[in-house]
């Protein structure tokens, strides 16, 4: 099925007590609490596995002038060691899934120079330290800050890196107001829960990988590339993942060095990073540097829109952040331009992490917003308001839908904000308290993917598709999809995913998993309806499948009776002519009420809430999981994560858990997240929207306009720590005594 046309009435419309929308618990969550179910580094499916570490280089750029091995292969049960003289043939790099040990440069700190393979873990990890490599190490470039100068304009992804409309130059010189400001953002990283992990297996001329991927099919196109093999020779095995938010799109190194060994030794090999290795090894999110400049007449109206951004990534890749892509439809006005300019550093490779592109872009756009609000002497919403658009102001296309202005105005009247009060006006104590929002939007793109159903004789309904599971809740809102087409409970269906024997899907990742992967099955569900009804010779017309039964007229068949030794269906869906014809984003808009300590400039969140709209929710209890954790790295964004580098040797210094800081449960003291009504009949099959992202996208906005509301002060380097806010008490301080 194509969406070549918006979708009229289907079953899920029909069914307002069905189980589609319910908040219905996960249905994997007893095997996960009790640990029955197996993630990649915990599968038992491949007996007798040695154990792989990884040798990561000391220095971020250079060469390698020798390696020696010899004692790590008389080490106690070592079986391999493999260099870059070793390394079996590879191809070529593939998307971001590069060749490993391939010759003696090194780009950057943290690069796999060796991989030693033992019979345990102990023993691999032991002999990986007796590795000795000596270099020719060379001066890095790390900072880019200091790199601007080497900025280019990366090939396009998915859209053009620039955008232009009207004469912004002219309309920016010319108007009343206007702003021009610079926000900087951070290297960020994923911190996922379970680290990268993988067991390969060599079977006859293809291999077998047990590994934490969000998406299985894009994983062998790109192993296929590297190893040189057809992509069918490459099986991928992702059932459970432990948390990805887009570290896990890609194959990672100990993916390929795993299978590398394996075929080396005829045996399968087995590897996880350390949390350490993580920083360096994986990717991570680009730090940025933004320039917004905005025009306006008196009255707030936008004439000029500019969106300037900086990002980088390693030596000889192209991923690049695309910070001001959202800018293109968000507001209006008729003079615009958005520019992405890239620098190569020896640091390690960027690439996507939760909600890539909107996460940072809205984080300094929608505080530009209020900085003009400010300017202006009008209400942070209001603005905003005064600046909607009737249609995408770039693609000059018509919305789907478009429920900002309803989400500002709800969480406006839910959050109390008509008792917002001036900036630096509110004191409770020794606390300053304000309050701030921002706006929210995310790209609800649709990706081709593919489902088959199976009704057995038991009466059980199996579902089958390389869909992947990061924690997000696909078994579970598949489930309900296929339970509520086919009329059977939940405990009658049984979702088989992750694996790419399975007909293809998409995968997780970029809010489309959810809407891909459930239309699939929607629409390979319908057909299997459409299959029972002729083994019954029943009409279609009025038929309603339910408890385990269908209806059509005065008869009533057992599907268990329809189906007899079994029967099954297929369903695909592919992206079409909506998407041209239509702009199609999630929305929403999210409010923070913060305290800031006027001694330490220590700051508190004291509550948090964000409004939603997207589409049809599949699952309250999920969405609203998926909602809150995005807003949790909202806060993390703007209060606490920073991977810092040291420009020296080009490498993060507080590389692990201790001191790399993410949210915890102190951190968040009141946080809600509500939907509100809608249905998206361009969207896809099941009119809903992505949500998994959504909730970043201008989360930790609101906390730094928060901020200000609370202290006068406006932060642009994020994140907003302590240090930051004393400055900008001494600075108010200073002003303070100038002016007496």
């Amino acid at each position: 099925m194509e969406m070549n046309q918006p979708i009229g009435r289907t079953p899920l419309d029909d069914r307002p007590d069905g189980l589609v929308g319910k908040p219905l618990d996960r249905v994997e969550g007893k095997l996960k609490v009790t640990g029955h179910a197996p993630y990649a580094y915990e599968t038992r499916a491949l007996a007798n596995p040695a154990y792989g570490f990884i040798v990561p280089a000391t220095i971020a750029a250079g060469t390698i002038r020798s390696i020696d091995a010899e004692a790590a292969r008389r080490a106690p049960g070592a079986i391999l060691v493999m260099t870059h003289e070793n390394v079996p043939e590879q191809g070529e790099k593939k998307e971001q899934v590069w060749p490993q040990l391939q010759g003696t440069e090194v780009k950057f700190y943290g690069q796999p120079v060796a991989f030693v393979v033992a019979e345990t873990f102990e023993q691999a990890r032991a002999a990986a330290m007796l590795v000795k490599v000596r270099y020719d190490a060379a001066k890095p470039k790390g900072l880019l800050k200091d790199s601007l100068a080497a900025a280019y304009e990366p090939k396009p992804v998915n859209s053009p890196p620039d955008s232009k409309l009207g004469d912004f130059d002219a309309a920016f010189a010319a108007a009343p107001v206007k702003l021009d400001v610079e926000y900087v953002t951070p290297n960020q990283i994923h911190v996922q829960m379970e680290p990268h992990a993988t067991i390969a297996s060599w079977e006859g001329d293809g291999v077998v990988l047990h590994t934490a991927n969000q998406m299985p099919n894009r994983g062998q196109k790109s192993l296929g590339s590297v190893l040189k093999l057809p992509p069918e020779k490459i099986r991928i095995v992702s059932p459970y993942i432990g948390g990805g938010f887009g570290s896990k799109l890609q194959v990672q190194p100990e993916a390929t060095l795993a299978i590398l060994a394996s075929k080396v030794i005829q045996r399968p090999v087995k590897v996880a990073l350390t949390r350490q290795q993580e920083f360096h090894v994986a990717t991570h999110r680009t730090d940025t540097i933004q320039r917004i400049r905005l025009g306006a007449d008196r009255d707030g109206r936008l004439s000029a829109i500019s969106h300037e951004s900086w990002s980088d990534t390693a030596e000889g890749d192209g991923f690049f952040e695309t910070s001001a892509n959202v800018t293109r439809s968000l507001y209006s006005a008729q003079n615009r331009v958005t520019r992405h300019r890239l620098v190569n550093l020896n640091m390690p490779i960027a690439s996507a992490m939760r909600a890539p592109g909107e996460a940072v872009g809205q984080l300094a756009f929608e505080c530009a917003m209020d900085e003009l609000a400010e300017q202006l002497k009008i209400d942070p919403i209001e603005l905003r308001v005064r600046n909607e658009p009737a249609e995408d102001p770039e693609k000059k296309v018509p919305f789907s839908t478009r429920k900002l202005v309803p989400c500002m105005r709800e969480g406006a009247r839910l959050f109390g904000w008509d008792k917002r009060q001036a900036a630096g006006s509110r004191r409770e104590g020794n606390w300053l308290v304000g309050m701030g929002m921002s706006a929210a939007a995310r790209l609800n793109p649709l990706m081709p993917s593919s489902a088959k159903v199976r009704l057995g004789p038991d009466g059980v309904l199996v579902v089958r598709m390389a869909m992947t599971d990061p924690g997000t809740g696909t078994y579970t809102i598949l489930t309900q999809i296929a339970g509520e087409m086919l009329g059977l409970p939940p405990e009658r269906v049984r979702v088989e995913m992750g694996d790419t024997d399975f007909p293809f899907a998409a995968g997780s990742g970029g809010s489309f998993g959810a809407g891909s992967a459930g239309s699939a099955l929607y629409v390979a569900c319908d057909n299997l309806r459409q299959a029972l009804l002729k083994a019954g010779d029943l009409n279609p017309d009025g038929a309603t499948f339910r408890d385990g039964a269908v209806t059509s007229g005065n008869r009533t068949e057992s599907l268990t009776d329809l189906a007899k030794t079994g029967l099954e269906a297929s369903g695909e869906i592919k992206p079409g002519e909506m998407k041209q014809k239509f702009s199609q984003y999630s929305y929403g808009a999210h409010f923070a009420e913060v305290g800031v300590d006027v001694d330490t400039g220590e700051i508190r969140l004291r509550r948090m809430l964000g409004v939603f709209t997207g589409g049809r929710i599949l699952n309250a209890k999920t969405a609203r999981s998926q909602a809150i954790g995005g807003m949790t790295f909202g806060v993390g964004a703007a209060l606490m994560e920073d991977a810092v580098v040291d420009p020296r040797y080009s490498y993060f210094v507080n590389h692990d858990m201790a001191e790399y800081h993410v949210p915890v449960h102190a951190d968040l003291p009141e946080i809600d997240a509500v939907f509100l009504p809608e249905l998206d009949d361009k969207a896809n099959p099941l009119k809903s929207k992505g949500l998994g992202e959504l909730g970043i996208c201008g989360a930790g906005a609101s906390l730094a306009n928060a901020i200000y509301n609370a202290t006068g002060i406006r932060v642009r380097d994020y994140p907003m720590t302590l240090d930051k806010m004393l400055k900008g008490f001494e600075e108010q301080e200073g002003q303070a005594q100038r002016r007496t």
